[in-house]
C-alpha cells in the first residue's frame, strides 16, 4: 500500500501549478526552494518569469543550481524606435 503524499509535498505541487501568480519567493527556506525549482523544471513550467522569480531570491543555493544546469537569463535585444541620421 502507499503512503498518502505529505502536506508539504502537495502544497509544493500546487505552488508549482501557481507559479505565474506569485511575486516573491524570497521568504521560503532554501531545501523547499530547490525543492520547488526541481518540480518546476520536471513539469516543464519554467519560463522567463518563473526563473527571474527564482533568480530574485538570492539564495546561494537557487542560483547554483541554475549555473549548474547552465539556464541561461534571455536578453531580450531592444531596438531603436526612431533612427536619426546620424550614427
Amino acid at each position: 500500500m502507499r503512503t498518502p503524499p505529505s502536506l508539504l509535498s502537495l502544497t509544493i505541487d500546487k505552488a508549482v501549478l501557481n507559479l505565474s501568480h506569485f511575486s516573491d519567493l524570497s521568504p521560503l527556506p532554501e531545501h523547499i526552494l530547490l525543492d520547488l525549482f526541481l518540480r518546476t523544471i520536471k513539469a516543464g513550467k519554467l519560463n522567463e518569469k518563473v526563473l527571474k522569480l527564482f533568480m530574485a531570491t538570492g539564495k546561494d543555493e537557487v542560483l547554483i543550481l541554475i549555473q549548474t544546469l547552465n539556464i541561461k537569463h534571455i536578453l531580450t535585444p531592444v531596438l531603436p524606435t526612431r533612427c536619426s541620421e546620424k550614427f
